[in-house]
């Protein structure tokens, strides 16, 4: 594999995503790589591994690649990919010790949500569910020497909460704990959260890094490759968390166009967000981008290029009138996930069921790379009820 990973460089992310680090196949000289689906790999003669590849599960060339661009899209000691956004999440807090105390947001991804308060808790992880954006809430929830783990998500999904990554890491680092950020809806694009002091960072792959909606894959990068990274890098292959190599392949292939569509949909956001600001059947706009968010000054802080492509709307006329608007639409596609080329509308209190934190008045809005003047129309026509 040839990668150039010249320091001297100062490339931008857009540049290092397009170029995929500039990979040439040794081989063939080809700028479009080859994908390694081998399983196994030949002993030297004396019976070594020289090549640094021994089995399929811990060990392949694709892998590894996407790997590579991931650590040099958020500035990352190292990084790995894993076979979903779960699994990724997953691998950091089953990398902990039963008994160890954690402090997970009130509001985040909600499959993870229900794990840990679940599933977690049974397996013996003390889970604390806090306010993160709330820094003396975070300080109050601190057991120096019990707490292991802050987890952040931030902007948050689906209200667009903000927490300050900066001053939730100096509060987590003086008790002793590591903090891992989700930054799926942010991307590298828009956040580094390691230049803020986090630890390990998150990303769905599946969403805005892969964005084509044909892969699932999830990716943790670190700021060091520390003892809980090397306890999260056994897990993968022991546990088989591991991501397939035609997946991987597919997971490159979307990074290198990832910058423009995410510029694109945080331009279709913005626009979205302010026309919906004043529109007679929406009673408020979350979106971080906008002044009035109690959140914009962390996000004009933390976020650089953009305030994402995720934004949600709360229905004036309630649950029922939200509801119906999503059937309307025809652009907009009624579907779970974000970050795709296609942009996507979900009334999200029904997915999450009971106990979710989000509104049932509440329409979350994932912007693709569409029109934004045809989002708005399509969008307008189905809040005020018209008919095709």
């Amino acid at each position: 594999m040839t990668i150039d990973r010249n320091p001297t460089r100062t490339w931008t992310p857009r540049t290092l995503a397009a170029q995929a680090l500039g990979r040439v196949d040794e081989a063939s000289r080809a700028i479009v790589p080859p994908v390694h689906i081998a399983t196994t790999y030949l002993r030297d003669p004396d019976n070594q591994y020289r090549s640094g590849n021994i089995y399929g599960r811990p060990d392949n060339e694709t892998v590894r690649e996407a790997e590579a661009v991931i650590a040099a899209l958020e500035g990352a000691a190292a990084a790995m990919v894993l076979g979903s956004g779960m699994s990724a999440a997953t691998a950091v807090f089953l990398a902990l010790a039963p008994g160890d105390h954690v402090v997970v947001p009130q509001t985040m991804y909600w499959w993870l949500r229900n794990w840990l308060l679940g599933d977690a808790t049974r397996w013996g992880l003390r889970v604390e569910v806090v306010d993160t954006g709330d820094l003396d809430a975070v300080r109050a929830a601190m057991r120096p020497g019990e707490t292991k783990l802050v987890w952040i998500e931030t902007p948050s999904n689906p209200l667009w909460s903000l927490t300050d990554i900066a001053g939730v890491a100096a509060i987590a680092h003086a008790a002793g704990a590591a903090v891992t950020v989700d930054s799926t809806c942010a991307t590298p694009m828009l956040t580094r959260p390691l230049e803020h002091g986090a630890d390990i960072v998150l990303h769905a792959a599946t969403k805005y890094l892969n964005g084509h909606s044909d892969v699932i894959a999830g990716a943790l990068a670190t700021a060091r490759t520390d003892q809980l990274w090397e306890r999260i890098r056994r897990n993968r292959s022991t546990l088989g968390q591991i991501l397939g190599p035609l997946e991987a392949y597919l997971l490159i292939r979307g990074m290198r166009t990832f910058p423009l569509r995410v510029m694109a949909a945080c331009a279709s956001a913005m626009a979205l967000a302010e026309r919906l600001s004043g529109h007679p059947a929406v009673a408020e706009v979350l979106y971080p981008g906008l002044p009035g968010h109690p959140g914009h000054a962390i996000a004009r802080r933390q976020m650089q290029g953009g305030f994402g492509g995720m934004l949600s709307i709360r229905v004036r006329d309630g649950e029922g009138a939200a509801i119906a608007a999503a059937a309307r639409v025809e652009l907009w596609k009624r579907a779970t996930s974000l970050g795709g080329v296609e942009s996507l509308i979900e009334h999200r209190a029904s997915m999450e069921g009971e106990g979710s934190p989000c509104p049932p008045d509440l329409l979350r809005l994932s912007t693709g790379i569409e029109d934004p003047d045809d989002l708005f129309a399509d969008l307008d026509r189905a809040l005020r009820g018209a008919n095709s």
